[in-house]
């Protein structure tokens, strides 16, 4: 008797944990609004790859910057950014034989730290990538498994703001403000995190409009909150190829 009462008690459980998922999937305005926001997305990224753009990444470590580089940047035929340097070359350290041990290994050290910091940077900038802009068919795949929902909070006048859950990673969280008048994206703000979800970065995307109807990310704030690293991205001097 147990066991034929467990059993008609499991389909319950499964319908009732996928239940609020079905409900946002079958939902006509939510499913209006995450097609408005695929749409935008990938007319974007389709427009985007006609332009190339200057940017300029600030890295900080606890307040303090460390390092500034300039990039002129397109989209490759793969849809990702590829970016040839704008800076002049380091110059060449020349070998100091004058210093004693101490300072050799001081040196040593912040040359290790450097190193630690800069591929801890560029970790997170993978990881954003994969966020950032948002993609319509990780958009639709979220969609399609309930992982979407529109925020109670309105976005602003003439905005609504749509929140994505296990976008890319399990337990991450993003959301969108999109504008409804103009058909663009205006914010993206993401909680997400690299290996381990103590690990966990942060960030603040601002979206701009070109008179040409492109519209595109003009700045970007990364945190990796464990080491206390930002990444200040901005983007300018947008140019039709």
């Amino acid at each position: 008797m147990t066991r034929n009462r467990n059993a008609c008690l499991l389909p319950v459980a499964l319908i009732a944990g996928g239940f609020t998922g079905i409900t946002l999937a079958q939902n006509p305005d939510l499913q209006q609004k995450v097609a408005e926001v695929k749409q935008a997305a990938a007319a974007n990224k389709q427009a985007l790859a006609q332009y190339s753009w200057m940017e300029q990444v600030t890295i900080s470590l606890k307040g303090e910057q460390k390092k500034q580089q300039h990039f002129q940047v397109r989209l490759g035929p793969d849809g990702k950014p590829q970016k040839q340097s704008l800076d002049q070359p380091p110059q060449p350290q020349t070998s100091d034989s004058g210093g004693g041990r101490g300072d050799r290994l001081k040196k040593h050290v912040v040359e290790k730290k450097k190193e630690e910091y800069e591929d801890y940077a560029d970790q997170i900038k993978a990881l954003i990538e994969q966020y950032v802009p948002p993609d319509k068919d990780l958009i639709e795949q979220a969609r399609q498994k309930g992982n979407v929902a529109l925020s109670p909070t309105p976005g602003g006048n003439g905005q609504y703001r749509l929140v994505f859950t296990n976008y890319v990673k399990q337990g991450d969280n993003m959301t969108i403000a999109f504008d409804k008048a103009q058909k663009a994206l205006v914010s993206v703000s993401i909680d997400s995190y690299l290996d381990d979800p103590k690990d966990a970065v942060n960030v603040t995307v601002n979206f701009t409009s070109e008179p040409s109807g492109l519209s595109h990310v003009a700045s970007e704030t990364i945190n990796g909150v464990s080491k206390q690293l930002t990444i200040a991205i901005q983007n300018s001097n947008y140019q039709h190829l």
